[in-house]
This record gives structure tokens, sequence and C-alpha cells, in this order.
């Protein structure tokens, strides 16, 4: 079954996004930060329909996951993607769907819906909401896209799809590439984005370091174990969550994970710095696992780095 969700939006988030063709990840924000999103499965299709007067869906992007985050660590993670162009903006745009004024140095909670392979119409492609879409209807609402209205709304799409009719040729996903995934889901399934790839292995991870069990979320980071600049990929098998310091080491080769999911910790360490007491202390511990095994790191990802960067 195809699956898609409508979400509403208003047309700052729309105009700000779409003007910039090189963001092909992007964070539907949510004011509320109190219900998970889980209407969609990674890879079904989520559109974009404006406020009420302008009843049109114009753009979407496909689901990769949901969370629940503090306001300041969705700008850490999306920055830009978040449809503003600074925190401060962010949390005026919450606060007034919110209705309420915050205290500046409060971190409220705000949902995040990661999309990635995002397209925006052309105001001539936008395609009129669906015809059981209610205009009180606040948040937004699913279709199976093989029956009744979801089909026409499918119908619709494929329509504005093969039609030339994107704002932006340059995105990752060109237009006739666009039409392809939406036909078959699977396709929707890209690499993830970085923004993504933060949000997965911390969920993934459930907010806890995997050397040191430190759940303090603002230290805490999603690292790769083979860098992006090497070849590595954004892949939950190439993340581990760390704390930010154990990450820096990480990074430089002063500490590894062996393939037997060890942490080590490089002689190095004490030999350049006369310090590490701390780290020493977890050498040799067992890391903490995802909860999916299918998540776990990349042995040979592990291998690499151990070879390639840990320091001896």
């Amino acid at each position: 079954m195809r699956k898609a969700f409508v979400g509403i939006t208003d047309s700052e988030w729309f105009e700000f996004l779409a003007n910039r063709p090189e963001l092909t990840e992007v964070n539907f924000w949510q004011p509320g930060g109190k219900v998970l999103f889980s209407a969609l499965a990674p890879g079904d299709l989520f559109l974009f329909k404006l406020h009420s007067p302008n009843n049109y869906i114009v753009g979407g992007g496909f689901f990769e996951t949901a969370s629940l985050l503090p306001v300041s660590i969705a700008w850490e993670t999306f920055g830009p993607m978040n449809g503003v162009a600074s925190l401060e903006e962010l949390r005026r745009k919450v606060e007034r769907f919110r209705r309420t004024a915050s205290p500046s140095n409060e971190d409220y909670t705000i949902g995040n819906i990661v999309l990635q392979n995002v397209f925006f119409f052309h105001r001539t492609a936008w395609i009129p909401s669906p015809r059981d879409f209610s205009l009180n209807i606040v948040q937004g609402k699913g279709y199976d896209l093989d029956t009744g209205t979801g089909r026409e709304l499918a119908a619709a799409l494929e329509v504005s799809l093969n039609g030339g009719q994107l704002v932006s040729t340059q995105r990752t996903v060109a237009e006739g590439m666009v039409s392809r995934m939406f036909s078959d889901p699977v396709l929707g399934r890209r690499r993830l984005g970085q923004g993504g790839f933060r949000i997965r292995v911390t969920d993934t991870y459930e907010r806890q370091c995997a050397v040191s069990g430190e759940h303090t979320l603002p230290v805490l980071e999603a690292a790769h174990i083979k860098p992006v600049s090497r070849g590595g990929e954004h892949k939950i098998s190439n993340g581990l969550l760390l704390r930010s310091d154990i990450h820096t080491l990480f990074d430089r080769g002063y500490v590894t994970i062996t393939p037997d999911l060890r942490f080590r910790v490089s002689g190095r360490l004490n030999e350049d710095w006369q310090n590490g007491k701390v780290y020493y202390a977890l050498d040799q511990r067992p890391i903490r696992l995802p909860t999916d095994a299918a998540c776990s790191p990349d042995r040979e990802m592990l291998e690499w780095h151990g070879q390639s960067v840990f320091l001896r």
C-alpha cells in the first residue's frame, strides 16, 4: 500500500526552502513537542499543503524519521533546513503557533519530521487540496494512494511530477527521478542526510553514549566510524553515539572501538598529553549496543578505524 501524509505548513517556510535548491533534506517541525509523528514509514511520501486560504499542495519529500528534540538541538542539527535563517527566528515561529511566549533561555521540545529528497512545485503546478481535506484539520491527514480520494491525489501528483514543474532542476533528485521514486516507494529511501543521520543514531542508541553511558543530550554527538570525507556514508551502522569529548578523541585516533565491540584507549593519549585517567578507566569495556542488532556498528568499519585512524 502506498501511503502519503498531507501536512499543513505556511508560505514563509515553503518559500524559504523552495529558494534553496541545495537543500535536499528538511525538518518539518511541529510546535507542540508532545506527540511523536507516527503516520508514515520510512520511504513514504509527505506532502506540503499551505495554510488556508491557499488550499494547495505545493511540494513534498520522503519520510525518513521523526523525533522529539529541544529546539536548540533541532537548530544545531538542521540549521536552515528548518525553513528559517536563525534559531531566534525558529523560536519566534514556534511560539507564534503555540500562542505563548517562553523565556529566552527555555529549551522547550518540538516535534521534528525529517524528510529526504524534497521537491517544490511551480505555482502553475500546485495541486488543489483533496476534496475531503477539511478546513478544520490542524496538522494534516493521511491517505492511501491506491484507493478513493488518495487515488485521485496520486493521479494529480503524477501530472505535476511529470510535467517538468519542479521549482529547481538542481536538486539531487531530478524531475524524472521524483516521478519514478513516487511510483516505487523503495526508491524513496535514498541516502540519509547529515541531519537525519544524527537523529537516527541518537534515537537508535536511546540517547545514551555507547561508551560512557552519559545521557545528557546536549553533549551527545553522532560520530561516523569512517568519515564521509574518507568514503564513509551516513548509515546507522557507520555511526556511534558518543559523548563529545570521546567523539573528539575517536576522530583523532586516541580511542577506538574494536571489531569485538570493546572500547580501547591508545597509549599515545598519555604520551602526548600526560593525562587521560578518565578514559583509561573505560579501556576494554564493552560498548552499549542498539536494541536492533541490524543497527549495530559495522565490524568492517570498526576494523578500518582501528587500522587507519587509531594511534599505536
